[in-house]
Order: C-alpha cells, then structure tokens, then sequence
C-alpha cells in the first residue's frame, strides 16, 4: 500500500508513481478523495509504463464527494461482474507471496517488503495472542491499515468477529466521540495519536465508556505521554515491529508488580520495547564490530536483530539490501540501537543514523526527546544532529508547543530547563520552535527533513548557545 496523504502534494503523487512502476501493479482501488493524488501519480509513470486498471471505491456515508462517473469501474461494479461460483485458488504452498508492502521511507527510498501466507498467518494469531484481544471487540481504525498492514489487525478482526468503526480523518474530537457513541474497545495508534488524545483540550475529552485498550508503537513514546494517556483512563500496551516483520514482534509484557509502583515509574518501564512476542523465535542486540550479544546493563548500545517466522522473505527486485539486511544465519539486522536492561526487557535508543556523536559521545536522540517531553508546555519534540566547531555536532532540539504556550515559552527556558534535568552533554544546543513537526503519513516524525534544516542553519561556534 502507498504512503500517501490525502492531500496532492508533489511528494506523495511522486511516492504513489514509484510504488506502482516498481510493482508493477496492474490494478489500484482508489478512495474519492486519493483520486487527485493517483491521477497526478499516473501522469508521472514513464512513457510505454502500462497504466493500472482503476477501481473507484465509493463511499456512501461521505457527502462531500461527486458520485462516480456512470463511465467509471467502482468496486460495486466489479463485484457484481464476478463469478459467484468461481472456486478459490488456494496458495500452492504457504511460503508463496502474499501481500508486498512499502517502508515508510524515513531514512532512505521506500523499499518493497514481501511477504508469505505463513508469516502473515504467524504474526496475525501472535498479535491477537500478546494484546489478549477478546472475541467480538469494537476496534477503531485510528492506526492506518496500510502501516505494517494495520499491525496483522485487518485479518485479526476478521478472526475474532471484530466490529471495525472507520474514520475518515483522525481528530481528538472525533476519537472521543466515537469511542462514546460505538463503545470502543480497541484501537491501535502510534505516540502522536496517543499525544494528540493526552493533550486535548477539557471541552473535546469525555469520559470512557468502559475500559479502551490502546496498543501503540512506531516509534518510540515517550514516558510521559505515556503517564498522561493512562492517566485519562485508557489502558496502554505498547510493542515493536517494522514493515519487515508484518506486525508487531515484542511486547512490553506487563508485571503485575509494577502496578505498586508509582505512575511516574510505570510510565519509564511500559516505554521500553519489552520482550519478544510467542510468534518471534530469537530477539538480541548485537555490537556492530563483532556481531556479539551486548551485556545486559541498559546502558550499552548495539544493532537490535531478529529471527522468527513473520520476518520478511526479502525485499522486492532489491537482492543487495536484501542479503544487506538478513544474514545467512537468518537473523533480520532491523538499523534501529537499543539496550538490553538486566530484566531482559529491550529499550529502544534510536535508528542508526539518528545517535548524534558530540564530543565522542553517543547520544540517543530519543532519550532526549522523552526528558522534553517532560516540560510542561511541549507537545512534540524532536531531536537531532547540528554541525558543531568544536564537539562536531549537538543536539538541536525542535519543539511543538501545547495551545496558548507560543510567546509564552522561549528557547533560553527550555535550554535552562533541560540542564537540570540532563546530563550536559545532552543538553540541546539549539531549540527551534516550530507550529507542527514534518510527518510521515503514519505518523512518524520526519527526521531527515529536520536533520536537512539543521545543517542549513550552519554550526555552532562554541561557547555559543544558538537560540530560534
């Protein structure tokens, strides 16, 4: 499926023409609103390229759009030129294709994920297994179903007799409502819908119905959006996978120990990563020099690595990233660094390319964005490496504010506030503000799109604290 909003931006109908040439696709089933971004799309394909077949997907609850063109195939139309006695083919075998998805692209080119029956199959039945998700559920759709195919939730609902509720658009209003009007059980999301519902004003948050189960991961959240989402009343699960895994493969498998502790606390633990799902054979977190477990200490950072029965088959007309990522011995080599605490519970510390080196020290990232979570008046925060004269780089920290914070916060404070709360080699050297963080269209912050703004801004001298 293409990562593509719903608006027609250049990037998104250049994203969607490159998907569809390298796939190959000979027929595309398009949303109303998403047929501005396809016809731009289709206009990019190169000259000879076959064009897809165009299925229009109606959608009759949505008045804002035209009906179809009597001209035009619609998936109404399309099944109803089917053979209803027309027998299933069944796979040849369950390590043929399946599904071929997309990564997201945040730190390279989209690359093609493929993968088998068995491994869509492994990962849907551990899912529902790990999150004990019970029979009939009402799960809302607030994470995209094409992020890592909803998290296997698509055929998960499916195999439990799930109500599935849809939204056109993801608001904190419109969130709360439906979970008040439809009874809500469950709903995926990554930290920034979490985020979005903790900080939503008094007048757009209402009381649960029941209990709402939320399961979240994508990137890492931080604790404190963690501690204000539980603290609404919404009980947090959160997990790891990637588009090459198919779904979520580690759980932060709750203690029920933890729950004495104090919520600040069971905030910290429920943000790591945890420990491997039942369908996922071997999880570790190896040194990138010697290919050895590193020790169990949560502070000693490695490459983490997978090996299991949901891992990818390899990634589409791609064999060089494809030998690049999994080993002979079959272990996925995922880019992202963590730590192994002593309990055996994973924390993830950042992607490879995200741990800023200042001074000969590595610093995650995102150990830093979680401490700015902790301010008051930040919404989002962001971290990454700006060119430094004399540490080589710093981290430049950009922040979203909380409504009615803009003018009020200044860079000087969050510096001063961060030098108490950090040690100061971490402490962000530069503090932008910004009114909305660049994103991916599953929510991830868009960190090469920031890394980009802070070399433009030049390096730091030093013993200067630059401030914007």
């Amino acid at each position: 499926a293409a990562p593509c909003s719903t608006a027609s931006t250049p990037a998104s109908t250049r994203t969607v023409s490159v998907l569809l040439r390298h796939s190959g696709s000979k027929l595309i089933l398009v949303d109303p609103a998403l047929v501005p971004v396809l016809g731009e799309a289709l206009r990019l394909l190169p000259p000879g390229h076959p064009a897809p077949r165009v299925v229009l997907v109606e959608d009759p609850q949505e008045k804002d759009f035209s009906p179809a063109p009597a001209a035009a195939l619609t998936y109404e139309k399309l099944l109803e030129m089917g053979d209803p006695e027309f027998r299933w083919v069944r796979p040849a075998s369950e390590w043929d294709p399946m599904i071929l998805n997309y990564t997201s692209g945040t730190t390279s080119a989209p690359k093609g994920v493929v993968h088998c029956h068995r491994g869509i199959f492994v990962v849907t039945m551990d899912s529902l297994v790990s999150w004990s998700v019970p029979e009939q559920p009402t799960y809302l759709w607030t994470l995209p179903m094409f992020h890592a195919n909803g998290w296997s939730f698509p055929w998960g609902m499916a195999v439990v007799g799930g109500t599935n509720v849809c939204l056109r658009r993801v608001d904190a209003a419109e969130v709360y409502d439906t979970i008040a009007r439809r009874g809500v059980t469950h709903l995926c999301g990554a930290p920034v819908v979490l985020n979005m519902l903790a900080n939503a004003p008094e007048g757009v948050q209402r009381p649960l119905p029941g209990k709402v189960h939320i399961l979240t991961a994508g990137a890492p959240p931080p604790a404190a959006v963690l501690g204000r989402t539980e603290a609404i009343g919404f009980d947090v699960s959160h997990g790891y996978g990637l588009t090459e895994t198919a779904g979520l493969v580690l759980l932060c498998a709750w203690k029920g120990e933890w729950n004495k502790l104090p919520a600040s606390e069971r905030a910290r633990l429920k943000a790591r990563q945890g420990v491997r799902t039942p369908g996922m054979a071997e999880v570790d977190i190896v040194d990138g020099e010697t290919g050895r477990s590193v020790p169990r200490d949560g502070a000693t950072m490695g490459e983490i690595v997978l090996r299991g029965g949901c891992v990818t088959m390899g990634y589409f007309k791609d064999e060089d990233a494809t030998r690049a990522a999994i080993r002979d011995d079959g272990w996925f080599y995922t880019g992202d660094v963590g730590v192994m605490h002593p309990d055996g519970y994973l924390e993830i510390r950042d992607r490879s390319k995200d741990v800023i080196i200042s001074g000969g020290e590595n610093i995650s990232s995102v150990e830093v964005e979680s401490l700015l979570y902790g301010h008051p008046a930040v919404n989002e925060a962001a971290v990454v490496a700006r060119p430094d004269e004399f540490w080589g780089e710093t981290p430049c920290a950009f922040v979203s504010l909380k409504e009615g914070a803009g003018g009020v916060v200044t860079a000087a404070e969050v510096i001063a506030w961060s030098r108490e709360r950090m040690p100061g080699y971490m402490v962000p050297k530069t503090v932008v503000f910004r009114a909305e963080l660049p994103k991916t269209s599953t929510g991830k912050i868009q960190k090469y799109v920031l890394r980009n703004l802070a070399k433009e801004m030049g390096p730091t001298r030093r013993g200067v604290s630059s401030k914007m």
